[in-house]
């Protein structure tokens, strides 16, 4: 709903596309943080930014708590309020930013499901028909498992992503980050399988999406989760499978076999450590400890510049 805090918020989000040149996915997050923010404000009788002090958002922020935000997602809207007021200041908009030094409240973490070696044999070995979509559907579980792919990433592939001769991907992760990974067999195997039965359904031979729907497009977001749930359920497993779970099962299984944490961040694609840790069910302090203790080059100094 629009209000007076709608115009800045859509001069923020023009600011953050033209200029600053960041996904659809994350400018969208940031317009669904601060428009939630408005809107409390508005029930408070703000009616501009500039008018918003440090005791205001910490209200804000209380508000957000009460009505079942999490820590986590208290500190990503913190994040975005900084972020705009940033931007205001730059603008002439603002004269202070309220948001800066605002903790959000901390919230007890919640460890992601993974399924166990067993339940992946059952998901992934369970024999299927050749119906076009149960092929697509199996492929795309064998590559996020094989590769520890995100979903917006498994749903970026095209069809000449993935090279055979090697067994590799090539994706687009956060950031833009490239990252070169391996695809086990069983996933070229897969998608070798699917290759073919994408002809049936193509309808464009322009269309480069390797996971096309039955319209010929390129599938949404929510096309795969349900389609996923959907495969669990069929082979009788007893959770509601999501792609990011298929994501965490990659790396606790490759955390169990190999213990290498350096590697696992590689894979997947995580900028620091410390993220790395919530894909793990083991103390990421003492990891770290003797990672860097033990590891020859782990124990360099850094150059001095």
């Amino acid at each position: 709903m629009s209000n007076s805090f709608t115009p800045d918020i859509d001069g923020f989000l023009h600011h953050l596309v033209t200029e600053r040149r960041l996904s659809a996915h994350t400018v969208d997050n940031y317009g669904r943080d601060l428009h939630q923010c408005a809107d409390i404000l508005v029930e408070r009788r703000f009616t501009h930014w500039s008018s918003v002090g440090a005791d205001e958002v910490r209200v804000l922020i209380a508000t957000l708590h009460r009505r079942g935000k999490g820590g986590k997602t208290l500190q990503r809207m913190l994040s975005s309020l900084r972020t705009f007021y940033r931007w205001l200041l730059r603008e002439g908009k603002a004269r202070n930013n309220p948001a800066d030094g605002i903790r959000a409240p901390k919230s007890g973490r919640r460890l992601p499901k993974a399924l166990d070696v067993d339940e992946i044999s059952t998901l992934l070995n369970t024999k299927i028909s050749d119906d076009p979509l149960q092929l697509r559907d199996l492929a795309m579980m064998e590559m996020i498992y094989s590769s520890g792919l995100r979903l917006a990433e498994v749903l970026s592939l095209d069809i000449d992503t993935i090279d055979f001769r090697d067994g590799s991907v090539v994706v687009t992760g956060k950031g833009s980050k490239a990252r070169h990974l391996p695809v086990g067999v069983p996933a070229l195997n897969a998608v070798r399988k699917w290759l073919k039965a994408r002809t049936l359904i193509l309808k464009d031979t322009n269309e480069k999406a390797l996971f096309i729907g039955q319209t010929g497009k390129r599938l949404s977001t929510r096309s795969v989760q349900s389609r996923l749930s959907k495969a669990a359920k069929e082979r009788g497993l007893d959770q509601h499978l999501h792609p990011h779970m298929l994501r965490h099962s990659f790396a606790t299984h490759m955390l169990e076999s190999s213990g290498d944490l350096r590697a696992v961040q590689e894979l997947l694609g995580h900028a620091n450590l410390s993220t790395t840790q919530v894909y793990t069910h083991l103390d990421f302090q003492h990891l770290a400890k003797v990672y860097d203790a033990a590891h020859p080059r782990a124990q360099k100094k850094p150059d001095k510049k």
